[in-house]
């Protein structure tokens, strides 16, 4: 997607992909990213980050809007520094650091540490499939080696409706992270009846998949 489609999404409170709730994956799965610091692609202003907060996680986001970003610590009662480093800004509050720009023309560097875990729920699945491989490969580089990763992909008859978020299969996760990461699912559910949105956009089958991507990084 063109970062002004997100920029616009943002701007207009079309965030339907803004949970508000934690995923409840997240939190039957992502008890191995404890204490780790963090990588969320795409992070938006997730709940999902307040939850890895609570694992004792040090949360390393990265999101494009900086209104999602001024919202997070707005909605959190912080006031963050920030601060212009590398191709962006980065917004630093407790045990959060925001880096606002593109995933893409950010490094290692950027992060400021070695970034030990990676959790992604709405990145990959915001990507044509074009742009899919050249993220995981970009993501590889940003990890630490023997980093741990929980992924989550939704998985349905891509004809049936336009992305985003998009289809993402078995198949495709495993061709894309193998290459750099043991791959584990860990749970397979039918989400369908908890997203009525997608029905109503003309789905009849929805499933959502827990990764683990173990060892992954370069």
């Amino acid at each position: 997607m063109d970062p002004q489609f997100w920029h616009e999404r943002w701007a207009r409170g079309e965030i339907g992909f803004h949970r508000g709730d934690v995923h409840p994956l997240l939190v039957r799965h992502g008890a191995p990213l404890a204490g780790r610091r963090v990588l969320v692609p795409l992070c938006g202003k997730s709940l999902d980050l307040v939850h890895l907060a609570g694992l004792g996680c040090t949360v390393v986001g990265i999101e494009l809007s900086a209104a999602a970003i001024g919202a997070f610590f707005a909605e959190r009662g912080l006031e963050p520094a920030v601060t212009t480093q590398g191709p962006g800004r980065v917004w630093e509050a407790g045990p959060y650091t925001l880096l606002e720009g593109d995933y893409f023309a950010l490094s290692a560097a950027d992060l400021g540490a070695p970034c030990t875990g990676l959790y992604d729920r709405a990145a990959l699945i915001a990507l044509p499939p074009e742009r899919r491989p050249a993220y995981a490969a970009h993501t590889a580089r940003l990890l630490a080696r023997g980093a741990w990763g929980l992924l989550i992909t939704l998985d349905y008859p891509q004809e049936a409706m336009a992305g985003p978020p998009f289809a993402v299969p078995e198949a495709e996760v495993r061709a894309l992270y193998g290459p750099w990461a043991g791959i584990a699912a860990l749970e397979r559910e039918d989400a369908l009846a908890a997203e009525p949105r997608f029905a109503a956009r003309g789905l009849t089958r929805l499933h959502q998949t827990a990764w683990a991507l173990a060892g992954s990084g370069s």
